[in-house]
């Protein structure tokens, strides 16, 4: 499958999938498609990394399968894991009332088959015959150790289970990776990937995004709304709002039908965009002082 025929329909298609992509944003998502290598996407919380994936599987038709990562995440959750009920009643059954009625080699045999074969996205993802976007989001909550099970998967996209052998993906999914850079992510993992950093969008950019999932919003409100994230994204505050919030803030305005964004205003819908109470404290202070 050829999963987009260049930069520009990218940046196309994945507008009429809702989501706005610079030229380097298209560009790296043509090239992971063509080279078939997996897309590390680092940046911020909230700047669309996860949504880039969503939006790739949306344009092209491809099912999202996805490994939301997170501290403990092992092998029997990321990979795959036998179920040890049913092999276990299998084990009994095979027993009989008189005693066992075959040998432990048939019923060893018997047991570690695709029937009792639990699989998990990264395995799910390999085995798949149709176009498949895998997303493996904030892998850097994970464990090093997960690390080590993701080299075998994103070089080779094959997985080993010594009970059956290797098992190959006839089809190559489009993997994207994203990362909050909570921690440093090995040297061995950044090499099989293309690499792409999301920042914050500037004002006008911003307001594209906003205005263009929630096209109800006022023009002038919008551009307010703007304005007031990127100064509040210039405190000292806890969380910085992200794209994501600018967008629940815009949807919250239409919903109480603000027609304009003052101070009073503000200061009533800050929850959609902040989520501490001190940042909500610091942010009325310092939005009062600098108009």
């Amino acid at each position: 499958m050829t999963w987009f025929s260049s930069p520009d329909d990218v940046t196309g298609r994945l507008a009429d999938a809702g989501y706005l992509a610079d030229v380097a944003t298209a560009t790296t998502a043509f090239l992971a498609g063509r080279l078939e290598k997996p897309l590390l996407i680092e940046g911020p919380a909230g700047v669309g990394k996860t949504e880039l994936a969503k939006a790739v599987a949306r344009s092209t038709g491809a099912d999202l399968v996805r490994l939301q990562c997170y501290e403990g995440l092992d092998e029997a959750r990321a990979l795959y894991e036998w179920n040890y009920s049913k092999q276990l009643l299998r084990i009994q059954a095979a027993r009989g009332e008189n005693g066992p009625t075959q040998g432990w080699d048939a019923t060893h045999d018997d047991i570690f088959t695709e029937e009792f074969l639990l699989t998990r996205p990264l395995l799910t993802a390999i085995r798949r015959d149709e176009p498949t976007v895998l997303l493996i989001d904030e892998v850097d909550k994970t464990d090093v150790e997960v690390e080590g099970l993701l080299l075998e998967v994103l070089s080779d996209f094959q997985v080993t289970i010594p009970e059956l052998g290797t098992v190959a993906a006839t089809r190559r999914p489009f993997v994207v990776l994203t990362s909050n850079a909570a921690r440093e992510l090995s040297e061995a993992l950044k090499r099989r990937c293309l690499y792409l950093h999301l920042d914050y969008p500037d004002a006008e950019r911003e307001r594209e995004i906003v205005t263009a999932q929630v096209p109800e919003l006022d023009d002038a409100v919008a551009r307010r709304l703007v304005e007031t994230v990127v100064r509040l994204r210039e405190l000292e505050l806890k969380k910085a709002p992200s794209i994501a919030e600018s967008i629940d803030w815009a949807r919250t305005l239409v919903a109480l039908e603000v027609r304009e964004l003052d101070q009073a205003a503000i200061t009533a819908t800050l929850g959609a965009v902040l989520k501490h109470a001190t940042d909500q404290d610091r942010a009325v202070r310092e939005l009062k002082l600098r108009g």
